[in-house]
């Protein structure tokens, strides 16, 4: 047998035995499995049985190594993709060394140092090596005053996200492993986090990355071995606004604003149930990311699919909508600096890559539709949605002939995307400064406008095509006060064609309280109808930021209130609006006091009823949040 290098020369004879003792912890651990699980990944890769499961890569080795950043450099490094609140990083992520058991009867300890009193550990992230396919979803954690025992402060299994996957010369993916969990604190001294019963669908192994960093590491089995990578963070509170557990509600991905993004804003679902959405910074140049959310078991893995870096691809991206076809399609900053010195905006779409992906997370290929080309054009459009046809709608806020707003057409072609604006405003009675567009049943195009109209507050609106033109009609004129912004938004139609949507009106000094509201069609007219409105009495904001309606014609929607200039009044909550026999009745199925629930962009329900969302902020690391509100607890 092969001495590592670290392995002291008096610990020969234990390595000679060692053999013998996995066959008997592996023969336990595994009754049916025809050999003994090896300890170490390289081992695994060199016996056939296990190699079989392993994707080597057709390329060369040398092309599918990690980037040497990632294999070499100092023990200061940190894992990528991680927040500043660390408390020990054992770094770098080695990836083509070695890496060693976590499950099967293998537990595997590294030593940390924590620098201050009451230190509270909040999150770990760690480097693994999967076979090709699998998923880590949860592994059982340990905190431990020495190796595999002593005093425990913490032993609990917890769940995984996975991301930052890459192929190494082995055939194993290297993944990056995030948990977080409400763990102990500790005073200034030396702890072991240990790692076993480690869980992945298809029952292989799951391999611990090892690395040259300080840490002293053990494995019950074999004793010294190298150390490994990892991180432990906390050091501060738990999530900086709201729980990340609370009966059926849930935190399903913490932002850290580095690898996986920032400041996310909204989520989109397809038919299998996975989640995107965009992040307004972070993913290494700042220019926010487009991820991926999937199941994989009881927890979820996060795919960073495309990384903005600003300029003429675009950046901070507005939104993102799941096409026909399973391509991703939004709008993002950056493009031509045509309009007023500035950007005029980008339209683009996302897609798998045409190679074959032999790794768990894959990057897909931006590809820039449309170049928004001056002030007058529908710069800086967003907003889109798509007709059956395949044709993609938009709203610009200060673009159009009068540069007042306009709602734009996007339409494939053989030679790529043509655009015309098929509507452009005022500011006067007709509305101006458009803020959401909808594809009605009828066919005709609704939306909403934040200001012109008869009150100078914005409108509802609607345009109705016939060959090339598209003739408005203002079919609410949005009232207001003395101090208030209507902010129009979450503009809704269901199947009987009644509209639904929010605006906001003065409350108390200089604050905005939430109206929900519908218009219903009659006669020719439209009839509008509050459903609700948030607490105009609080000195600081009451607003619902976003909103939608299920397969049964319910409204669901969060609503986020903030301390003003009296009292401290924060909370925030998850509301339905139900259609009963006695009209609309208002609930929150979710609520909390003295919590801020910042939440943004778009929600989605998948087919379970289960209502998705994010937050700007909050989470362990006030990066941001993906929600989820389970229909059953």
């Amino acid at each position: 047998m092969k001495i590592r290098r670290n392995t002291l020369p008096g610990r020969i004879l234990l390595l000679t035995i060692f053999s013998l003792a996995v066959g008997v912890i592996a023969a336990s651990a595994q009754s049916s499995a025809q050999n003994a699980i090896p300890p170490t990944a390289v081992q695994a890769a060199k016996m056939p049985q296990y190699a079989a499961h392993l994707a080597h890569p057709a390329a060369s080795r040398a092309s599918t190594k990690l980037p040497r950043s990632r294999r070499h450099g100092s023990c200061s490094q940190k894992l990528p993709g991680l927040p500043q609140d660390v408390i020990y990083s054992n770094g770098p992520i080695n990836g083509n060394t070695d890496a060693w058991t976590i499950n099967f009867g293998f537990i595997t300890s590294d030593s940390f140092t924590v620098a201050t009193n009451d230190t509270g550990v909040t999150s770990a992230t760690f480097a693994m090596w999967l076979f090709a396919g699998d998923t880590l979803t949860s592994a059982e954690l340990s905190i431990t005053s020495s190796e595999n025992g002593g005093t425990s402060y913490f032993d609990q299994t917890v769940n995984f996200t996975q991301s930052s996957c890459a192929l190494n010369e082995y055939g194993y993916n290297v993944c990056i492993e995030s948990t977080n969990f409400t763990g102990p604190n500790l005073n200034a001294g030396t702890y072991w986090v240990n790692l076993q019963n480690a869980s992945v669908a298809s029952g292989n192994p799951v391999y611990w990355d090892e690395n040259s960093g300080p840490s002293s590491a053990s494995q019950n089995a074999v004793g010294t071995i190298p150390s490994e990578s990892f991180t432990i963070l906390g050091g501060g509170p738990s999530n900086s606004c709201m729980p990340e557990q609370d009966g059926n509600f849930s935190v399903i991905h913490d932002f850290t604003g580095s690898g996986d993004g920032g400041s996310p804003s909204g989520v989109a679902i397809d038919h299998a149930g996975n989640l995107y959405g965009p992040t307004q910074s972070g993913g290494g140049s700042g220019d926010g990311t487009v991820f991926k959310l999937a199941h994989a078991g009881s927890g979820w893995i996060l795919d960073n699919l495309f990384t903005f870096a600003g300029g003429n691809n675009g950046g901070t991206p507005a939104g993102v909508i799941v096409g026909h076809n399973g391509i991703l399609y939004g709008a993002a900053a950056g493009g031509l600096e045509n309009c007023n010195g500035q950007y005029c905006g980008v339209i683009f779409d996302l897609r798998p890559s045409p190679t074959a992906c032999v790794t768990a997370t894959c990057r897909w290929m931006e590809n820039v539709l449309y170049d928004f080309t001056g002030s007058t054009d529908a710069w800086q459009g967003s907003g889109l949605v798509f007709d059956q046809a395949g044709n993609l709608y938009g709203v610009s806020a200060s673009g159009g002939a009068q540069e007042k707003g306009a709602v734009f057409e996007l339409t494939p072609t053989i030679g790529g995307w043509s655009e015309s604006i098929l509507y452009s405003f005022t500011g006067a009675s007709d509305g101006g400064a458009p803020t959401t567009i909808i594809v009605g049943n009828d066919g005709n195009l609704y939306g909403m406008a934040e200001s012109g109209g008869a009150d100078s507050y914005g409108v509802v609106f609607q345009l109705t095509g016939s060959g090339n033109n598209w003739t408005e009609s203002v079919l609410y004129n949005i009232p207001t006060g003395q101090w208030g912004t209507s902010d129009p938004h979450s503009l809704i139609q269901d199947s009987a064609r009644n509209l639904y949507g929010i605006y906001q009106y003065p409350g108390c000094c200089d604050s905005a309280t939430g109206l929900i509201f519908m218009l219903s069609p009659s006669n020719g007219s439209w009839v509008f109808t509050e459903l609700h409105h948030g607490n105009a009495n609080l000195d600081g904001d009451d607003v619902f930021p976003n909103m939608m309606l299920n397969a049964a014609g319910n409204l669901y929607g969060t609503e986020s209130a903030y301390s003003g200039c009296y009292n401290t009044v924060d909370y925030g909550y998850i509301f339905e609006l139900a259609q009963g026999s006695g009209g609309w009745q208002f609930s929150t199925p979710m609520s909390w006091n003295n919590t801020y629930f910042d939440s943004s962009g778009a929600l989605a329900m998948d087919a379970q009823g289960n209502l998705y969302g994010t937050t700007s902020d909050c989470g362990w690391h006030n990066q941001g949040t993906v929600w989820m509100l389970s229909a059953t607890q």
